[in-house]
């Protein structure tokens, strides 16, 4: 049986191990139990599902993914100081909680599932986790911009600071549109669940926080990841420009000609498709010379 609920409170246990937030970590905790329940329910049934969590710090949105049934929950932390407080969740979670330590950046997350026991491509992986808001955004865009398709997970659960999440959910005409936004729709369908205001966390940010939830796209459309990074690059690093213009360094004009997309147009007037159409055009090109 498990004694998850006997655990306790979260503020005693970051009073115990003195663990106190850092900035420099990008660590806002998550305290409320209420909410961490709220981010687990989002994910639906994890009971035959290996969460990969990042950034547990102290263990509350841990403690929540256990005690809705998840069938094992593998932690990345980088703060040593919080290896205790997981070590006590661990203790009384039957054995489903596996913490690793070391920067979720610099780690092969397939390479740590495998050696977890997690059979890649064939048992349900999710990524929830409240991310540390100075890591979020490299870690998203390697998951989602990885040169394996399918990957090694078929969903996700994320926390974000509301500006980045409207980036990653944004769309074609949308004041957000953007490189994100483009690398999102591509591979995944992604939607905002709800916002998380900044009293919710210790110490609270500056800014609202937004859970975003994240469904792989069985079949994206055809596209080199470095031709479309190039091309989304280009477009809207100069976003206010015509395509004909801002494009002009990659051969944009023979792109255009390509694709028979209007170089009198702007970035962010242009769909997920036709950025694809210009990044497999630019592949054409670059193969050609």
């Amino acid at each position: 049986m498990s004694h998850i609920d006997n655990l306790p409170p979260l503020r005693d246990v970051i009073r115990k191990f003195d663990l106190a937030a850092r900035k420099a970590l990008g660590q806002n905790f998550l305290l409320d139990l209420n909410l961490t329940m709220k981010i687990a329910r989002a994910a639906g049934d994890l009971s035959h599902t290996t969460v990969l969590e990042i950034g547990p710090g102290p263990g509350g949105l841990t403690r929540a993914l256990l005690a809705s049934g998840a069938k094992r929950v593998i932690a990345i932390e980088r703060d040593a100081r919080c290896l205790p407080a997981l070590a006590q969740i661990s203790h009384s979670a039957d054995a489903r909680l596996h913490v690793v330590e070391g920067d979720a950046l610099a780690l092969d997350h397939r390479e740590v599932l495998a050696n977890h026991g997690v059979r890649l491509g064939e048992d349900s992986v999710k990524v929830i986790a409240n991310l540390p808001y100075n890591i979020a955004t490299p870690l998203f865009t390697g998951w989602v911009g990885g040169s394996d398709w399918p990957p090694f997970w078929d969903g996700m659960v994320l926390m974000f600071q509301r500006e980045v999440a409207h980036r990653i959910t944004a769309h074609a005409g949308d004041k957000a549109w953007g490189r994100l936004g483009v690398l999102s729709d591509w591979r995944t369908h992604a939607e905002i669940a709800f916002d998380l205001p900044p009293q919710a966390f210790t110490p609270p940010p500056k800014v609202t926080s937004s859970v975003i939830m994240i469904q792989p796209r069985e079949k994206p459309l055809a596209a080199e990841i470095r031709h479309l990074e190039t091309v989304t690059q280009a477009a809207f690093g100069q976003r206010r420009k015509m395509l004909r213009q801002s494009l002009k360094g990659i051969a944009g004009a023979a792109l255009l000609d390509d694709t028979g997309i209007a170089g009198t147009l702007r970035a962010e007037e242009l769909s997920t498709e036709q950025f694809v159409a210009l990044a497999t055009a630019r592949e054409r090109l670059v193969k050609s010379i």
